[in-house]
């Protein structure tokens, strides 16, 4: 792999992990480091002035203030699957169109206070019957918009929401614990190639219900492309994060349950694995 970084937020703070050697970075301020630019080049500075940790208490969610947004139908997969969920209302045609057109689907996913970390449950809505985690590459855009890194996100869904009617999407999409982020951030020089693979497995009482994968060769927009977009006429004083669509979506008979637990690998970054709650 080439050569790379990754940030953990933890509770002694910035820990920046190279070939398996962590170092604390003391006294770094999350929000003031993930809004620079190359951070890579920043990062190894840091690294190599840090001081070497044993061990970390606890990896945390890997988010101050940013805000958390999101891009749709970027997979031909999941075009597919959001036509066939909101046929019934007339939307169809709605995601055909934007799997095609110039200008991507983007929103805003949440706040960094309904975001949840490794080992933190991820959430189901109570009034929706049909949930589904969609694992997503989330990418770490700098506060001048630059694509700085790279981690892991789950973009949790109520697809019989969504599908009940498009205008309904932003109770589909975000609620407390809608999003899960992590385990930490990868930074590197070069952007992944494409056959960076994602691959998803829940788990329900100690057996394996889904698994899937695909790859970035089919990602249809490029990286850099859907920051443009993201940033176009928005502005971001501590950077965002955006995840950039789901190539993997269960089957239409399946939907979560409380206590699965939903691991999401992606190559070169790690597993972001969560527990499930019902939103109370």
């Amino acid at each position: 792999m080439k050569e790379h970084l990754h940030a953990y937020r933890t509770t002694e703070g910035l820990v920046l992990d190279q070939n398996g050697e962590r170092r604390l970075v003391a006294g770094q301020d999350w929000d003031a480091w993930f809004a620079q630019d190359d951070l890579f080049s920043v990062s190894q500075k840091l690294f190599d002035n840090a001081e070497v940790v044993e061990s970390i208490s606890r990896i945390l969610c890997p988010i101050g203030s940013q805000e958390i947004w999101a891009c749709g139908v970027t997979y031909y997969r999941s075009r597919t699957a959001r036509m066939e969920e909101s046929k019934d209302a007339g939307g169809g045609t709605f995601y055909d169109r934007v799997y095609a057109a110039p200008r991507p689907e983007l929103f805003m996913k949440c706040t960094a206070h309904r975001a949840r970390g490794p080992g933190e449950p991820v959430v189901i809505r109570k009034d929706a019957t049909w949930n589904v985690p969609e694992p997503e590459l989330t990418l770490a855009v700098s506060a001048s918009g630059k694509l700085n890194g790279y981690t892991i996100g789950n973009d949790m869904s109520s697809r019989d929401i969504e599908g009940e009617n498009p205008l309904y999407l932003p109770q589909a999409k975000t609620y407390d614990g809608c999003a899960g982020l992590g385990p930490c951030v990868l930074l590197q020089a070069d952007e992944p190639g494409d056959d960076t693979g994602i691959a998803v497995m829940i788990e329900r009482d100690g057996a394996t219900v889904f698994e899937g994968g695909t790859d970035l060769s089919q990602l249809k927009r490029g990286l850099d492309e859907l920051v443009g977009w993201l940033t176009f006429a928005s502005s971001f004083p501590v950077g965002a994060y955006l995840m950039t669509g789901t190539g993997v979506i269960p089957e239409d008979e399946f939907t979560l349950q409380a206590d699965d637990i939903v691991h999401i690998t992606i190559d070169g970054i790690g597993t972001l694995s969560n527990p499930v709650a019902v939103s109370a």
